[in-house]
């Protein structure tokens, strides 16, 4: 059993190498080509490997969140009290942040300032409730795979659960992108937001929607599966 302490800071120490590789990466492919979209599938794959590496390494002492959506998917299906899931979120958050001021520190200007850290913003024209709408449906297959991968009754190890959450959001980061930055993670939003004081309008999209797909994602799983089991 972790305490409280090492599982916090698990979850600071994943979600600030979720942003630190992901965000990085897209800075090098700016800072090297000159434009984020030379390469899609680095920073998607950044960002799966992250997830999949990290899950695995800490993910038996934190469960391997890293992502405020998880985490609102275990609140409301009754796995966290609401105390453990705002001190989540707080450690969460904190390490996006700083792992976004340390990338600002770290790397040129020219490297992160044309891609705002890699701050996720919609695409030219994109309506902010379609950003919601997709952020939330990928955000919910996240999740929903999440809950599936980490089913204590299902024979999945530890490495392929992570694999299998970590190509999700490699998935959903991929067909994301081009559209809204593709965050599916709140806190992945939040951090190279705050560190590069840009894209300030459409903050909301990158909240309300994982947040809801996350919600929705662990109230189903749990209707479709968890009542099946039998007593």
């Amino acid at each position: 059993m972790f305490h409280t302490s090492q599982k916090l800071t698990a979850e600071f120490l994943g979600t600030f190498a979720l942003v630190f590789f992901g965000e990085g990466t897209a800075c090098a492919i700016q800072y090297l080509h000159g434009a984020q979209d030379v390469n899609l599938l680095a920073v998607a794959l950044a960002h799966g490997l992250t997830i999949a590496v990290f899950f695995t390494a800490l993910g038996q002492i934190s469960g391997g969140h890293f992502n405020p959506a998880v985490t609102m998917g275990f609140w409301a299906t009754k796995r966290m009290n609401t105390v453990e899931a705002a001190m989540y979120w707080a450690a969460q958050i904190v390490g996006a942040i700083a792992a976004a001021y340390l990338l600002r520190a770290m790397l040129p200007e020219d490297a992160w300032r044309n891609v705002a850290l890699g701050t996720p913003e919609l695409v030219r024209d994109f309506p902010k409730l379609a950003g919601m709408a997709l952020e939330g449906v990928v955000t919910f297959f996240v999740v929903f795979i999440f809950f599936a991968a980490t089913d204590e009754d299902r024979a999945i190890t530890g490495s392929s659960a992570g694999l299998a959450i970590g190509v999700t959001y490699f998935l959903g980061v991929l067909m994301a992108m081009p559209f809204t930055g593709g965050a599916v993670n709140p806190a992945r939003a939040f951090g190279p937001w705050l560190a590069a004081g840009a894209h300030l309008a459409n903050q909301g999209v990158y909240w309300v929607g994982p947040i809801a797909g996350g919600f929705l994602a662990g109230l189903l799983y749990d209707s479709l599966y968890l009542a099946k089991k039998p007593a």
